[in-house]
């Protein structure tokens, strides 16, 4: 993925600026010569409610996707709710399958995975880790690369 511009932050962190948007990284490794570019999170605290990844703090379920964290959006899963007694994950979902491994983090253990997520997985040739996300961040802790991550906080 090419990158117009990088600049180092004082703080150690690198903002990539791609078609005039910036996108914020953590712990970047760029291989300029082929334009690869890794990134190592750093997960600073989870409790029960929140997690703080790189120095900032997200009160609401997370996907890590690439090195990018965004906010999950279950919404496309509440139609399933009543069945599981929790909106599960979903395959309706924007799930990050671009990736080797996809960790799914469940909270305690209270988030349901649909077994459509499951089959997907398989189909895709995508290895499904499903743990309590506190086991799931000691597993993106030991291996980011290639690895996609969707964490529940709540419960």
């Amino acid at each position: 993925m090419p990158f117009l511009r990088a600049r180092a932050m004082n703080d150690g962190r690198w903002f990539f600026s791609k078609a005039g948007y910036l996108y914020r990284t953590a712990a970047i490794l760029v291989t300029a010569a082929i334009g690869q570019v890794e990134a190592g999170m750093h997960f600073d605290a989870f409790s029960f409610g929140s997690i703080r990844i790189d120095g900032v703090t997200y009160a609401h379920d997370v996907v890590i996707d690439r090195g990018q964290v965004r906010k999950r959006k279950k919404k496309p899963s509440k139609a399933f709710r009543e069945a599981f007694g929790h909106t599960p994950v979903s395959t309706a979902e924007a799930i990050p399958w671009n990736c080797q491994c996809l960790v799914i983090g469940t909270g305690t253990g209270a988030l349901p995975v649909m077994e459509e997520v499951k089959q997907e997985a398989e189909h895709r040739k995508v290895e499904l880790v499903i743990v309590p996300t506190e086991e799931a961040i000691a597993r993106l802790k030991e291996q980011t690369s290639r690895t996609n991550a969707i964490l529940h906080v709540t419960c």
